[in-house]
This record gives structure tokens, sequence and C-alpha cells, in this order.
């Protein structure tokens, strides 16, 4: 068996000794042997291949490295490491994450380019010596990719949109979330050649504006997951032209645009009905009114995260518990882009209507009356929630599946309420807080008793 790699013809097996007395090298087939290698982790070909000279050849293989993650092996990789990696594997290699090899730069990632031109899936999350010559080097060498993680490399700029929107056509899933350097222009030259994104992070692009999201509804009619978390200068204008271009939405983050109102709601319910996952979390200036017509139409949601929309009142509970019967997930703080694989929801459910003030005891009767709240509701957080009483917790007792609910700050809520709760629920974990108690002064004493919180303050 003879194969051809970075130029170099040589056999796969040329390197075994004759002499080699190793039972199982007698016995199994080299092949066999290669492919059971093809089954191990980094690690394990790393020390299999200081067994012998014969497993160094079989371990060290190219085909065993198609996918390589360096993250939970080694962080501080410097950049001769990825060199190495390249030369071995060459056209063999089409996954590789340096989530966090803070160590590696330009000439490495250049290497590694010209060498493995069959990447497909490349994570450089974290890679904070990175710069456009990256980018340049991999639109240059790297006409396969699809899938390209560049979050918090912050000495991004428009040109490496530029560069990736000519080279690599195929791009589907891109990350720049803290790409603060970002313009509307880079997201202009970007969509011109990459029309099939499926999936845009630009969380924490704070230089972005509306005029950036027309260019992405004008050109991605394949978008389905789209983060714009902490885009402080987006507004409706610039998210309506998305929801009316991108009708395959199915997951939209603007948590933190401040600015956005129910007219995004609405444009999502009358554009978007395969919409599954909605995070607004401090998004103030929506109320009940817009959930209601999103709460109508996309009857597929299942993952909203509300928190701190402070005008939401029962009505909205109301509204989702009717119409949409796939809600499991209202959890604040979950990152789609940053999962292993987002494209996937996580199997995790839970809600959270943290710091919705206005929210009521009736609001937790429907919810918990709600199709999936019996069966999948895992964890509730209610934290600063100050008009729920122990009646909220009376409504959640026949929701089986519930491991953990969030009290904190809920002032009406009772140690006696939380007792009853267990008594249903006994491997429930509820996290509250209940303020200590000043003691009365002493009777017949001169001295002024405190609590120790007191004493400390």
């Amino acid at each position: 068996m003879r194969r051809e790699m970075n130029g170099v013809t040589k056999s796969r097996f040329e390197m075994f000794s004759n002499n080699d007395e190793a039972v199982i090298n007698k016995k199994l087939p080299k092949e066999l042997l290669l492919r059971i290698f093809s089954f191990l982790d980094v690690v394990t070909l790393c020390r299999c291949a200081q067994v012998s000279r014969a497993w160094n050849v079989l371990a060290l293989d190219g085909s065993n490295w198609q996918r390589i993650d360096l993250f939970d092996f080694q962080r501080d990789i410097e950049g001769r490491v990825v060199e190495n990696i390249s030369k071995r594997c060459g056209g063999f290699l089409r996954k590789l994450s340096l989530r966090g090899c803070q160590g590696v730069g330009d000439n490495a990632l250049r290497t590694f380019a010209q060498n493995c031109r069959n990447i497909e899936v490349l994570n450089l999350n974290g890679c904070t010596k990175i710069t456009d010559a990256t980018c340049t080097s991999l639109s240059k060498f790297c006409s396969k990719l699809r899938h390209l993680d560049l979050a918090s490399c912050t000495s991004i700029t428009n040109l490496s949109l530029k560069a990736l929107s000519e080279g690599c056509p195929l791009l589907e899933q891109l990350n720049i979330s803290w790409c603060d350097q970002v313009t509307k222009d880079g997201v202009q030259a970007l969509v011109r050649g990459c029309g099939g994104l499926k999936a845009l992070s630009l969380k924490g692009c704070t230089q972005l504006e509306d005029e950036a999201l027309k260019y992405i509804g004008a050109n991605c009619p394949e978008l389905v997951t789209l983060n714009l978390q902490t885009c402080l200068q987006i507004t409706d204008d610039g998210l309506i032209t998305i929801c009316r271009g991108c009708h395959k939405l199915q997951s939209l983050c603007a948590s933190g645009c401040c600015n956005i109102t129910d007219a995004i709601l609405n444009a999502l319910g009358q554009n978007c009905p395969r919409l599954r996952i909605l995070e607004v979390a401090r998004c103030s200036q929506l109320t009940d009114v817009g959930f209601t017509t999103l709460a109508r139409n996309c009857h597929d949601l299942e993952k909203m995260d509300l928190e701190e929309c402070v005008q939401i009142t029962d009505s909205t509970l109301i509204q989702l518990s009717i119409h949409c019967p796939r809600l499991q997930v209202l959890s604040p703080g979950y990152d789609v882009q940053g999962h292993r694989d987002f494209t996937k929801l996580v199997s995790l459910i839970a809600e959270s209507l943290s710091h919705c003030e206005l929210i009521t005891d009736d609001g937790i009767r429907h919810l918990g009356n709600g199709a999936c709240a019996h069966d999948r509701l895992e964890v509730i957080e209610l934290d600063n929630c100050p008009l729920i009483t122990d009646a909220s917790l009376e409504h959640l007792k026949s929701c089986h599946s519930l491991e953990r609910i969030e009290l904190y700050d809920c002032q009406q809520i009772t140690r006696a309420g939380i007792k009853r709760l267990r008594t249903h629920l006994p491997n429930i974990k509820v996290h509250a807080y209940f303020a200590p108690v000043t003691p009365p002064p002493s009777v017949g004493g001169s001295r002024q008793r405190f609590c120790r919180c007191c004493i400390i303050l």
C-alpha cells in the first residue's frame, strides 16, 4: 500500500521491522491496526506512538488525524506544534480546534493553511495573536472552509471579512463575536461572496448599525442562526429587514439591544414561522402586545430568554402556554454560538423569569399547567419577582421533572412553602435567600443587640 502526501511518495508501512517480535504486530494485519488507531483520541495516539517504532508509524499516520481538538490536551500550544501537525496531517485534516491557544500566530497558521487545504471546520476562538493575515492565508489556500470561529480575535478587521468572501465561498458558519473593529463595510463585503451563511454570530460587535443587518437580510436567505447580543446601535429598522429577508430564521439573540420594540416581535411573527429560539434579555421596551403576536404565529418556539423584560405580565405567560406547546427553555446565560454544535438545541430544559417584576401567581399557574411543564421542566428561575407567593410553589408541585428553583429576593416566599414543595419533589434544589431578622433590644438591658450581618456592615 502506497500513498502520496506533500509531494513525497512512500509506503505506509515501510518503517516496520521484520524483527519486531510483538505478538499483536504479528497476528493483526497492519491495515487492521491502523483502523483501530483511527478511533483513538490525540492523547492516546501520542502515547501509542511511544510504544515502538511500528506503532509510531501507525499512530502518527495522517489518516488518524482528521479531527483534532487541542483544547483538552494542551492549551499553551506554540506555533511550531501547529506547523508540525499540519505537515503530518496534510490533506487528511478536516477539523481543527485551537480554541484558547494564545501562542499561535499568523506564521503558524499560514503554514497550516498551505498544508491542510481540505480543512472544513476551524476553531480559532481566543487565539488573540492572529490578525487579518490569517484570514488572507485561509482565503488563498482553504476554499473548502465551512465553519470558522474567530471569537475574541480582536485584531480582526473588515479586511478579514473581505478575504473570506473572496476565497471561502462555501462558508456556512462564522463567529466573529467581540471583534469590535468590524463595521458595516466588512459585513457588506462578507455577504457578497458568502451568501450561503446559515449561522452568524456578531455578539459584541459594537460598531455595527442597522445598515449591516440590511446587507445580511438582502443576501443571506439561508440564515438560520443570528446572534446580535450587545450590538447596542441596532434598532427595529435593521432587524425588520432580517425578518423579511431570512424566512428560515430559527434562532435570534438580540439580548441587550435596548432600542428594539414590539415591532420586532410583530415582524418575527409575520415572517419567521420556524423560529425556535428567541433571546431578548434586557430589552425593556417589549410588552405583552408584541409577545402575544409572536406566540400566536411562532408555534415552534422552544427557548426564550425574557430576563429583565420588565413590562411583561401574566398575559405573556398565558399566551405562550396556549400557543407554544413545545416551549421548554427560557434560560438566561445560554450562548447558542458558544455551544460545541450550535446548530443543535441543548437538552437542558429551564425557565427564567428573573426580574420580571409584574409576574404573579396566576402567571405561574398557567405556566405550570402548560403542555411541557409536567414532564420536561427542570429549572425555573424566579429571582426578583416580588409579587409571587407560596401559591406559585403549589402550582409547580405537579412538575415532576423539576430539579432546581431559584427564589432569590422573592420576599413573599416562605420556608413553610418551600417545605411543602419538597414533600412532593423531595430531590429538588431550592436556592432562596431569607434576610436575617434583627433581634429586638434586650429586655432590661442598656445595650442594643444587632444580628451578625448588621455588625459586619
